[in-house]
């Protein structure tokens, strides 16, 4: 028994946009693999010349001094195209949140003293197709094979279901670092059922945390008529100061900041010394935290309950520690929220007991999750003698329980009509166009069922628990089908992308230093990005232009400053004739 369960372990990661965690199952309880003395690893990215390629602690204790260098909350760019350059190289999104999976990965299996290749990892229930898609890929790259993509109230909901008895209603409110989710979870026998989910995946501690440090910047210019803007050091230290400020706020009515030589002005050293009041940093976040009940009232509707009708309240997320998080909850509910379970580590605990249900431990809990966003297709209808298009007909509507399938029929406009375009979205608004475009594809070839019918199709959508999305589109005369998984073409990566970041990955690893680009080139590959993102390039010499930079990224990682040199030199060539 322990030999098999030793074979088919599947680890949990909270993948944060702050702070991310790994868990495990053991003796059917879950408990947090700690690096060290810490339970958590920062969220955090750094290179430094002389100790390479840094994650968590190293790589934060380093972004005062060389911000440039340093990179935080990716979680907030998962998803995009955006690229980050640092140590002189440009990554995605996904190889970026990929060193910190791997940190992660490393922790586990240094805490079970054997390999760990499988991960459930959380995302929270808002992210889109694309982000989830994004977030499996980050594991790949890692070297993990991603099992389950669930959503982080969810998971916390199966932290703190795992040893409940009584029938709930709960509420969980989960505020992060970046993100925000609430969710409605019927909690019964074992079963933690998500009944509706709403949030905001740009609302957490660091705009928390901004708004601190404006304040700061403010008070900094009028004390000394002098601005920080484009200052990137002083202002790394202030977002440092703004987020230590902010957890000694946590148990302080008042603290005192006092960062010394932020600037200087005529050779004489420019400092900030100031006292910040809880009250003051409440009134600073006030339309914030009003955001989070906001939410809660919507996800009430779409559940169909009142306040009167939650049972129990759970906080999830660091930024619950915050008082008026606390109070403004309690407040609006009526209900004192539980805080059995440490905030920071519920989530990453739920992905581990979801973790073990999938690889077959008897750990008494089951999961039923819903959708967070509506699914469907544009079409087009006649209304009085009129053709009206951009129509969105949902086949999946949002909060619907997952894995589901549905299908429906369509028809052609026009018996001669030999081809139908699918284009499939996820949102909520009736003009299709004003929703998330997820993918479009032809069916072509169409027959009518007799002279002077119009052909018709059925579309079937299979949207499975990891929150990707399926479609199956058939001819309903000849039979012939096509079909397609939606996720994200263009922030995809192909399997073959995969596979050299994961490559490029472990050599960031290895001994060997990488090359850093000099000044020059550095403005050469903003110039090239610039111009690939404007869109304005013909075809033939964007795909060139992307090859060249992918050119010097290979040579940069392989250490070999000749041929930099050189495809530096052409680089500059095309962009003279681009530009």
């Amino acid at each position: 028994m322990c030999k098999l369960f030793m074979k088919d372990i599947i680890v949990g990661i909270d993948l944060g946009t702050t702070n991310s965690a790994v868990a495990v199952v053991e003796n059917g309880q879950p408990r947090i693999l700690a690096k060290g003395k810490d339970k958590l690893i920062p969220s955090v990215v750094g290179y430094s010349a002389q100790s390479g390629w840094l994650v968590g602690h190293p790589a934060l204790n380093q972004y005062t001094l060389d911000p440039e260098n340093t990179i935080r909350s990716i979680k907030r760019k998962i998803g995009t195209t955006e690229k980050i350059i640092a140590g002189g190289r440009e990554f995605s999104p996904q190889e970026i949140s990929a060193m910190i999976l791997r940190e992660l990965k490393q922790i586990a299996e240094d805490n079970l003293k054997q390999p760990v290749n499988k991960a459930v990892i959380t995302v929270p229930a808002f992210f889109t197709n694309a982000q989830r898609q994004a977030t499996k890929e980050s594991g790949e790259i890692a070297g993990l094979e991603v099992v389950r993509i669930i959503n982080e109230p969810t998971a916390a909901a199966l932290a703190y279901g795992l040893d409940h008895e009584s029938d709930d209603v709960t509420l969980v409110y989960d505020l992060g670092g970046g993100t925000f989710d609430v969710s409605i979870v019927d909690m019964s026998s074992g079963v933690v059922d998500v009944r509706a989910s709403h949030g905001d995946t740009n609302l957490g501690g660091d705009d928390f945390d901004e708004r601190l440090s404006e304040h700061f910047m403010k008070e900094f210019n009028d004390t000394h008529s002098f601005s920080l803007e484009g200052n990137r050091k002083a202002l790394a230290r202030l977002n440092r100061a703004a987020e230590a400020t902010k957890v000694k706020l946590s148990n302080h009515p008042e603290t005192v900041l006092r960062e010394e030589y932020l600037a200087e002005k005529n050779n004489i050293p420019l400092h900030l010394e100031t006292e910040v009041e809880r009250i003051k940093f409440v009134d600073l976040i006030d339309d914030l935290l009003n955001r989070t009940i906001e939410s809660i009232d919507k996800v009430l509707k779409d559940a169909e309950l009142d306040i009167e009708d939650l049972d129990r309240v759970l906080l999830v997320g660091g930024s619950t520690r915050i008082p008026a998080v606390w109070s403004i909850v309690s407040d609006y509910t009526g209900i004192e929220p539980a805080s059995e379970i440490n905030p920071d580590e519920a989530v990453a605990l739920g992905a581990a007991i979801q973790g073990a249900i999938i690889s077959g431990e008897d750990v008494g809990s089951i999961l039923v999750d819903v959708t967070p966003y509506s699914l469907g297709i544009a079409t087009a209808v006649v209304i009085g003698g009129r053709l009206i298009s951009d129509q969105y007909s949902m086949l999946i509507h949002r909060n619907t329980t997952v894995p589901v399938t549905k299908e429906e029929t369509f028809y052609a406009i026009s018996p001669d009509q030999e081809s139908i375009e699918i284009k499939v979205y996820q949102g909520e608004e009736p003009i299709a166009s004003d929703n998330t475009l997820l993918g479009r594809f032809t069916i072509g070839d169409l027959e009518a069922p007799t002279r002077g019918d119009v052909p018709s199709i059925n579309v079937r959508f299979d949207f499975d628990a990891n929150g990707m999305l399926h479609v199956r589109v058939t001819d309903r005369e000849t039979g012939k089908t096509k079909e397609k998984s939606v996720q994200a073409t263009q922030a995809r990566l192909s399997p073959a992308d995969i596979a050299k970041a994961r490559t490029g990955l472990d050599r960031l690893r290895s001994d060997r230093p990488i090359l850093v680009l000099s000044d020059e080139t550095k403005a050469l590959v903003r110039r090239s990005l610039k111009l690939l993102e404007d869109g304005s390039l013909e075809e033939t010499d964007a795909t060139n232009l992307r090859e060249l930079l992918s050119d010097i990224d290979d040579a940069q990682t392989e250490g070999d400053q000749t041929e930099l040199d050189e495809l530096a030199e052409e680089l500059l060539d095309v962009l003279f004739e681009l530009e």
